[in-house]
């Protein structure tokens, strides 16, 4: 049984859609565990638009910091979608917290499920060298934590321009 699905990609590339039709194949309700906060315009615009997307039965839950804690809430055998890792990490890394103990803890309450759960990422590690120290801070993180999470995850999905392209399987 499939518990642990990661699905990486680029901006646009159609993560959030196939990660939500792979949670929705499940019986519902579902949980949609929500890492984005609104701190302007642009962005409170894409969560209304992921918002109105989604179909019927999902639960949302706005969790732009405490994701652990917040899976453990959860029943631990219902569906959830975690989008995205890469925010909820952003978040940490700007508020200068450790992100060695906030990775264990995800990974402590992923182990601790029974469900599907299906966490999306972006890959930030295609494009060039950033030029500043936090920037370069960041892409290193965020690619720690892909390979953490991919070693878990029963299938890993690749997403290129709407495709998926299966890099583990289950």
């Amino acid at each position: 049984m499939t518990r642990l699905v990661l699905v990486l990609g680029g901006a646009r590339s159609g993560k959030s859609g196939y990660a939500e039709r792979l949670v929705t194949a499940a019986p519902g309700p579902w949980a949609y565990l929500a890492t984005a906060e609104a701190l302007d315009a642009e962005m409170a615009e894409r969560i209304t638009l992921h918002q109105a997307q989604r179909a019927a039965g999902w639960q949302t839950h706005d969790t732009p910091l405490a994701l652990a804690g917040a899976l453990d809430a959860l029943p631990p055998e219902q569906p959830a979608l975690v989008d995205c890792l890469t925010l909820w990490l952003t978040n940490h890394l700007l508020a200068d917290h450790d992100l060695e103990a906030e990775t264990a803890a995800l990974e402590a309450a992923l182990a601790r499920r029974s469900g599907l759960t299906v966490c999306v990422a972006n890959e930030v590690g295609l494009g060039i060298v950033p030029d500043n120290a936090l920037a370069r801070r960041f892409r290193d993180a965020a690619g720690r934590l892909n390979q953490r999470l991919a070693q878990r995850a029963d299938q890993v999905v690749f997403m290129v321009a709407g495709l998926p392209m299966m890099v583990k399987a289950g």
